[in-house]
């Protein structure tokens, strides 16, 4: 696996992970669903997942590998907990539009 990932490029590896980041950028900052922006949230997680493994694949090294698998466990857990609080925010307002989150204040 390691010679297929060394073919290609390291250049295109973090031209498509920058790209994919920006995607995801440009989803937190834009949209207003709430769930739409943890699965932006998501999409730039993984990026940087891509680019861990794509430098460990090029320096033959694993720690990159290890910090895939941290970021992944974190990942898991913001989904969970940011998924509980939609849920709680679609049971109070009836909707998941982060724009109407004001109405939570006190």
């Amino acid at each position: 696996m390691q010679e297929i990932i060394q073919i290609v490029p390291l250049n295109w590896y973090i031209l498509f992970a920058t790209v994919l980041f920006s995607i995801g950028v440009i989803g937190v900052l834009f949209r207003r669903n709430a769930l739409i922006v943890l699965m932006c949230v998501e999409l730039m997680l993984n990026a940087v997942n891509l680019l861990f493994t794509a430098f460990s694949a090029y320096r033959s090294d694993a720690s990159g590998q290890v910090f895939v698998f941290f970021i992944m466990v974190v990942a898991a857990a913001e989904v969970s907990v940011g998924l509980a609080i939609i849920v709680m925010i679609y049971r109070n307002l009836k909707s998941v539009n982060i724009g109407l989150l004001n109405k939570l204040k006190w």
